[in-house]
């Protein structure tokens, strides 16, 4: 793998969309940022200006946003722009 990628990810603690998230990082080693959204009324509002939209999860990879986006969808789009190899599990 090259560079490890700049992840920030704006989740919500408790989410099955957001734990699906945080589980796609963790099958490919990946260190990232978690931004608790609820919890931090300012986070939340830098997610909605980030991404233009109020849903989450929402992730920024190498500066590209992803919003209301699934783990299987983060992890679809990290193979297809060459940020992980497709995982055999």
């Amino acid at each position: 793998m090259a560079d490890a990628p700049k992840i920030v990810a704006y989740l919500k603690p408790v989410c099955g969309w957001s734990n699906s998230v945080r589980e796609t990082f963790s099958k490919y080693g990946l260190e990232y940022e978690d931004k608790d959204i609820i919890n931090n009324p300012d986070i939340y509002a830098e997610m909605v200006q980030k991404s233009g939209q109020p849903l989450s999860p929402c992730v920024e990879i190498n500066g590209q946003m992803l919003a209301d986006v699934s783990g299987e969808e983060v992890e679809a789009w990290m193979v297809e722009n060459s940020i992980v190899e497709t995982a055999t599990a």
